[in-house]
């Protein structure tokens, strides 16, 4: 579909986001509007190892409710930071680990209906114990290791609801890194081990 935007204006901003509204015509020739949010992208990291893999827990606001979810963040101050560099600090900041190993598994769209924001999903691996680096905004936050028979009963009862988790593990499941196996437990279904 072609679409011709007559003028575009700014409605918000503030240091996380922009929120535009563009005036728009249609291949038909209608007219109608768009609201598009401006975010730099972020990046969601998939800690694992060899017993599962690591996840954050932090209350929502918009939502009003706590949720488990990997980690992941962006750097309103440095929207132009490099990929893997973010990952790597995410990682660190929310959970403590540092990743001998850091793949990137590919680019996701987070909200492309009415937003350009896309979600940069890594997998960490070969990982290390060190101190978090939480920021004010996640002084609640919680880390914690579960196991892939966890991690499946955590996914069938519907218990994970963020859809950036769920479609990084979709995503991760899909197209694994060169030389990480996910266990059978991990996919729903199964019993198994991971190795490298």
């Amino acid at each position: 579909m072609t679409i011709e935007i007559r003028g575009s204006r700014v409605v918000y901003e503030n240091r996380w986001m922009r929120v535009r509204e563009d005036a728009i015509v249609r291949a038909d020739g209608s007219s109608g509007s768009y609201g598009v949010v401006e975010k730099p992208d972020f990046a969601l990291v998939v800690p694992i190892d060899v017993d599962g893999l690591w996840l954050v827990e932090q209350y929502r606001y918009p939502v009003g409710g706590r949720f488990w979810e990997f980690p992941q963040g962006s750097w309103e101050d440095r929207p132009d930071v490099d990929p893997r560099e973010l990952a790597a600090a995410e990682l660190r900041e929310e959970t403590g680990l540092r990743a001998g190993r850091l793949d990137h598994v590919g680019r996701l769209f987070a909200a492309y209906g009415y937003s350009t924001q896309g979600c940069q999903v890594w997998v960490a691996s070969e990982l290390s114990a060190g101190p978090r680096e939480l920021l004010v905004e996640e002084q609640d936050l919680v880390a914690r290791h579960v196991g892939f028979d966890e991690w499946a009963e955590l996914l069938a009862s519907g218990t994970i609801q963020d859809v950036n988790t769920l479609a990084a593990w979709a995503l991760l499941c899909a197209r694994p890194p060169e030389g990480l196996a996910l266990p059978d437990t991990a996919r729903l279904g199964g019993s198994g081990d991971i190795r490298r």
